[in-house]
Order: structure tokens, then C-alpha cells, then sequence
């Protein structure tokens, strides 16, 4: 026979155990960024060559834990790795509908400008850029507010578009993909979406045998990219912000944890998943901390 005050005592610690657990998911762990370091050797990467990328992706500003100062904080951060290029990967504002008390996309991206990098800075959008512009939903076109944002103060938007540049690490090319669930159709069952990706466009732009690093917001993109890619980023899964044991019971991927986080390699393929920074939908982080990512290529 069960001791009663046995039973009470073991329920009122799981009681508090899961309240401390909710409080550090909630208050703590996504508010707290880190740096996660990787160092790759790509197959296309030439021999002695050295390369530091730093990316950001799925700030949320306006969203919980995400004020404009805290994009500062971020961009401080940023700036004291000494990245020699600096990629932005999508999903600059809350996933949610526009409030009126939200930032203007001028002050975050005010913020952004700040980001110091010698070989320059470059961003995608994610789908909440796009679905919370009402205009570019009802026209299904753009340029979203986020882009006018970022353009504006001399970032760079690659929508299906690729750059050459000339880096300390020799001539790169920096590819960017449209977002691949742009739009939301919500007159059909559950919002049929659908997006402006347009692999085959952006790499028929590259016109020698550079090195190509691709930003594309969703990782789903990875199952297709050629081995002529020399290295794939993405964001968009939060790491699937509850991650336990390297598992997530809820990934926004169709291919589910195996694009969740991290560095996966395919093939002979590198793509590396960012956890973000923001939060989406629930306002909780558990074992998927929110994280600066700095690459060191070569």
C-alpha cells in the first residue's frame, strides 16, 4: 500500500521540477546566444585556402526575447569574431501577424548595417518575411518590406541570384535561393504553400570554377544541391527548439531530424543548419540554445 505523503511529496516534485524545467525554456535558455564554431574542409575548397563566415539567421525581432537592443548585442557579438564575410539567412521578423507596437523594419535592419565584414554581407528572406508582408501575400510578388529594409541600408537580398567576389580567400561565389514557402495559399485545405526557389537558375550564374557557398532559408533544398556547391546554409528548423539526446519531436522539415541542426554531410555534401537566434510559435528554447555560427573554411 502506497504511503500518501510518499505520493504527495513525489508530485509536488515533479510539480516543481517541470516548472523549473518551463522557467529555464522560457526565460533562460532563449535569451542567452552563444557562439558554435565549425571548421570544414569542403570537397570543392581549394587547397590552403581560409575562409571565416558568420551566420545569423531567424532573428524574429519583435517576437519574445527578441527586442532591437538585443539585435545590437548580436551584431556586437558578431563583429568581435572578425568574420571576413557575414551571411544572413532569413526570417527577420516574428512569426506571427504584424502588430502595430512591432519595430519598423528600418530599425532593425538600422541595427544589422552595424555587421563588419571585408568581403561584404548578404542575406536571404525566410517564409515569415514573406508572410507577414499582407501585400506581397496578396500580389505574390515582392520585394517585401524586409528587403526594402535590408537594401537600404547596402545589404544585399539574393533572391535565385549569385555574386563573385574577390576574398582574401581567393574568388567565391555566394549563391542565394528564394525562399521555398514564399507564399500561402489559405483559401485551400490547411494554406497550400509554395515558394520562389529556383535552384537550377541561380547556379546556371556561375560562370567559372570558383567555390559556391548557397543561403537558402529551409534546409529541404539540400536533398537537390549538386556536388558543385561547396558548402550549403540554412536556418529555419530552430534546431527544432525543444532538442533532446540530438532528437526534436518537431522539425518544420519534410525530411524531419535528419536536416534539423548541425553539419550534415551527403555524398560528399556539407550543409550546416543554424539553431537561430529568435523563437517561432512557442516561445520556448530546450536543448536547441539560440547560437551565432562562425565557419572556418580550409
Amino acid at each position: 500500500m502506497l504511503d500518501r505523503r510518499r505520493v504527495l511529496q513525489t508530485l509536488a516534485g515533479l510539480f516543481l521540477s517541470s516548472f523549473g524545467l518551463g522557467g529555464y525554456a522560457y526565460a533562460w535558455e532563449p535569451t542567452h546566444q552563444g557562439v558554435t564554431r565549425y571548421r570544414l574542409k569542403p570537397a570543392r575548397w581549394p587547397e590552403g585556402r581560409r575562409l571565416r563566415l558568420a551566420v545569423i539567421t531567424d532573428l524574429h525581432v519583435g517576437g519574445p526575447h527578441m527586442p532591437v537592443a538585443r539585435v545590437r548585442e548580436i551584431v556586437a557579438q558578431t563583429n568581435a569574431l572578425k568574420p571576413d564575410l557575414t551571411l544572413l539567412v532569413g526570417d527577420f521578423v516574428a512569426s506571427r501577424t504584424r502588430r502595430p507596437s512591432d519595430p519598423a523594419p528600418a530599425e532593425w535592419a538600422a541595427e544589422l548595417a552595424r555587421l563588419e565584414a571585408p568581403a561584404g554581407r548578404f542575406a536571404v528572406l525566410g517564409n515569415h518575411d514573406w508572410w507577414q508582408d499582407e501585400r506581397a501575400q496578396k500580389e505574390l510578388r515582392g520585394p517585401t518590406q524586409s528587403t526594402v529594409a535590408l537594401e537600404a541600408v547596402g545589404i544585399p537580398v539574393l533572391e535565385n541570384r549569385a555574386v563573385r567576389l574577390e576574398t582574401s580567400a581567393g574568388p567565391l561565389w555566394i549563391a542565394g535561393l528564394g525562399d521555398q514557402e514564399a507564399f500561402v495559399l489559405r483559401r485551400r485545405p490547411r494554406g497550400l504553400r509554395y515558394g520562389l526557389d529556383d535552384l537550377p537558375a541561380t547556379l546556371a550564374m556561375i560562370g567559372d570554377d570558383a567555390p559556391v557557398i548557397l543561403m537558402a532559408h529551409e534546409p529541404d533544398i539540400f536533398a537537390r544541391v549538386p556536388s558543385r556547391v561547396a558548402l550549403t546554409l540554412a536556418g529555419h528548423t530552430h534546431g527544432g527548439q525543444v532538442r533532446l539526446f540530438g532528437w526534436s519531436p518537431i522539425v518544420p522539415s519534410r525530411y524531419g531530424n535528419r536536416y534539423a541542426y548541425g553539419h550534415v554531410r551527403e555524398n560528399g555534401r556539407d550543409l550546416v543548419v543554424s539553431a537561430g537566434l529568435g523563437t517561432s510559435k512557442l516561445p520556448i528554447r530546450l536543448g536547441a540554445p539560440p547560437e551565432i555560427v562562425l565557419i572556418e573554411l580550409g
